[in-house]
């Protein structure tokens, strides 16, 4: 079976200064964008994180302080991303976990309007989660009968993930073909802001997941207290989840408004 697009689909991976989405920062990004036609284009930056990159982050992808010290920021290279994302869905392995809302932040520091709403997402990941239980490496070679080769570089982890999904779409006649369906089977409980500090309740309706409102309606904590609004806006909440929380309370307003 063949990958079915109605329009690109852009695989990427990340490589960061840690994994903390709210603090951290992209060191590398790597960028496959595959056509509905079968074309492809790639590109891969090193970016320098305007911060120092912990030991301990460069000794897994090997980036240091000194390789990226020249390079551009994100914020410089925000608007090139941006083009070459814009209109697609995304792909990744843990993506929806961890390199969407990270890139998500990212895009939002730079004051970039990047909004997820009309995008449809695949995490290659929890597809091979959901089927066998194991790592990005080993996944490569139950799928792809070779080893990885360049593990932790975002360019070899973005190829790599893109031939899994092709080898899982041939695999498992039970996930689909195309975007929605593939982007259905690899999502878990349904999330507002990819963070998943908000997710949605089988009725549809924005939940908070943390905390004393854990498993409260949104519309009613807003409700019931105001401030707590204010509260997760001055906190160390990621920049999405601050941005979704005051969509749904600016939406609640312009409702009673009517």
């Amino acid at each position: 079976m063949n990958l079915q697009l109605t329009k690109p689909l852009v695989f990427f991976d990340l490589e960061t200064t840690g994994v903390n989405i709210a603090v951290d920062r992209i060191v590398e990004i790597s960028i496959l964008k595959v056509y509905p036609n079968g074309n492809k284009e790639s590109k891969t930056w090193l970016v320098n994180p305007t911060v120092k990159i912990p030991k301990e982050s460069s000794d897994i992808h090997g980036i240091t302080d000194e390789k990226v010290k020249n390079e551009p920021t994100f914020k410089q290279l925000s608007k090139e991303v941006y083009q070459l994302i814009k209109g697609c869905d995304l792909a990744g392995f843990n993506s929806n976990r961890f390199d969407i809302p990270l890139l998500a932040e990212e895009m939002l520091r730079a004051e970039v309007d990047f909004d997820l709403d009309a995008i449809k997402f695949i995490d290659v990941q929890t597809i091979y989660h959901k089927k066998e239980q194991r790592t990005l490496s080993a996944g490569y070679q139950f799928y792809c009968g070779k080893g990885l080769e360049g593990a932790h570089s975002a360019e070899a982890d973005t190829l790599a993930t893109y031939e899994i999904l092709l080898a899982q779409i041939d695999k498992y006649d039970d996930i689909g073909t195309n975007v929605a369906d593939l982007s259905e089977f690899s999502s878990h409980k349904k999330r507002a802001d990819f963070a998943g500090f908000i997710q949605f309740n089988d009725k549809e309706e924005e939940i908070f997941t943390f905390g004393k409102y854990k498993n409260r309606k949104v519309l009613d904590v807003l409700s019931e207290n105001p401030g707590y609004y204010n509260w997760i806006i001055n906190a160390d909440f990621p920049l999405y989840t601050k941005k979704v929380l005051t969509n749904i309370r600016l939406k609640s307003l312009n409702n009673k408004l009517k």
